[in-house]
């Protein structure tokens, strides 16, 4: 299994890594003075990004705000990797390489957060839909968290030792921008980590906490098209036609048998129809109509039986409707699960309670979202990555006895909370960084 192999690889850093003595883990006692004295800059260009967000692979501005930002800091920036990513590097003596990740994409949704500084962007897709874009995803955040933390790590060299790797990642909510890097070089054309980290706000936690989860972290995530043909004509004369819409119908329906009929209870499965595109007027029948899968499993076995299921169900359905002919059926995108390796995962967990306290350290279940930075765990190198809280303390609480929900990452009402959310990202990614780049490299071989 994956999670096997993974083992063998990072086996060496992992034993090292349990041998970080305590003290180093916790590691400065003044990263609350340090995190005050740059937060007011990562508030800033929080609220710069946040008001200037850029769809998957148009990140152009984006990327550069963080390259400007990064280079003025000393960092060595490579620029338009895998598109527009980007990489920088900090050479601190010998010692690991140790890499941080975050993403520059936004989402296009019209935020309705009615924030101050809300996004009022409003561009094309790539499909030439005219479309808002706001970041209801938490990039911003994460974005601003990294250049406070780089900051930090540059000024206080006497504190590590090693290499420090930055990536700023496009197109992660297209799940393609990972492995555009990957296939650009990036653990080719620079330092090779020694291990990987990153972190997503979410509001399954309040602010000021974060959430740890050994081994698997989410899903596998795969994007389906389902384009389903028909015979169009009079909307009143049905006889005369094979009506696409109404297949879509039935096939909406029956896919969802899939979890509940098909797959054994108690493994993931998740089959959702996010849109249904077809007609332009009432009473035409249509010759053709598209429904958008996200489909989101656990193990590769219910991968293949979920997706293997899709096709069957789509083609019966068009079948048992006399369509002029069978669906076509597209697989366009797809991100294998995160899995955070053990070891580091429980080794992370110490420096976090020892930086942000104990009480603010949470054991969490796997999450059933996806993304791509599964695809540089895959190059055989160990990964970390974590949950940050994101939801205002007392909402939450609330939430938690009944009160109004709150809304999930991709909401057009998402809006995490800045203060203390930022301040405890930052906290987390020196701590980690600081204890990571405190150890011995394993040693090839």
């Amino acid at each position: 299994m994956k999670q096997q192999r993974m083992g063998v690889a990072v086996r060496g850093f992992a034993i090292l890594a349990i041998l970080v003595p305590a003290a180093t883990l916790a590691g400065s006692s003044g990263v609350p003075a340090e995190i005050d004295a740059v937060y007011p800059m990562a508030h800033a260009l929080y609220v710069n990004i946040h008001e200037h967000p850029e769809l998957s692979g148009h990140e152009t501005r984006t990327a550069a705000t963080l390259a400007n930002a990064l280079r003025k800091l000393g960092y060595q920036v490579t620029e338009h990797v895998g598109g527009t990513g980007i990489v920088a590097v900090l050479r601190n003596g010998p010692g690991p390489t140790i890499l941080l990740r975050t993403e520059l994409d936004a989402l296009p949704v019209e935020e309705q957060t009615g924030l101050p500084y809300a996004s009022r962007v409003r561009t094309k897709d790539d499909a030439g839909n005219d479309v808002h874009v706001g970041h209801m995803c938490g990039h911003d955040l994460h974005m601003s968290a990294l250049v406070a933390t780089a900051e930090i790590l540059a000024h206080s060299r006497d504190t590590w030792h090693g290499t420090l790797e930055l990536i700023g990642q496009p197109a992660e909510e297209t799940i393609g921008g990972a492995s555009a890097m990957v296939k650009d070089g990036l653990f080719k054309r620079f330092p090779r980590p020694d291990a990987l980290l990153a972190l997503h706000v979410q509001n399954e936690l309040p602010a000021g906490k974060v959430g740890v989860i050994p081994g698997y972290y989410d899903t596998n995530s795969d994007s389906v098209r389902i384009t389903i043909f028909g015979r169009g004509g009079h909307g009143a004369m049905p006889q005369n036609t094979v009506d696409p819409i109404v297949i879509a119908a039935r096939t909406i329906l029956s896919l969802q048998t899939i979890a509940s009929r098909e797959v054994k209870p108690g493994e993931l499965a998740i089959v959702t129809v996010g849109y249904v595109r077809s007609g332009t007027k009432n009473n035409i029948i249509p010759d053709r109509a598209e429904l958008g899968l996200t489909v989101r499993t656990r193990t590769p076995q219910v991968r293949k039986q979920v997706l293997s299921a899709i096709t069957r169900i789509a083609t019966a359905e068009a079948a048992a409707a006399d369509a002029p002919r069978a669906p076509l059926i597209e697989h366009y995108e797809a991100t294998d699960a995160v899995y955070n390796d053990p070891a580091l995962a429980q080794r992370m967990r110490m420096v976090l309670g020892s930086a942000l306290g104990p009480a603010s350290v949470v054991d969490q279940e796997p999450i059933t979202a996806s993304e791509d930075f599964s695809a540089f765990v895959e190059q055989g190198i160990p990964g970390f990555y974590m949950s940050l809280g994101g939801a205002e303390p007392a909402r939450w609480a609330e939430a938690q006895h009944g009160g109004p929900p709150l809304p999930s990452n991709h909401s057009p009402l998402f809006a995490p909370d800045v203060d203390p959310a930022l301040h405890t990202a930052i906290a987390a990614e020196v701590a980690m960084l600081r204890a990571l780049l405190n150890v011995s490299a394993p040693k090839a071989g």
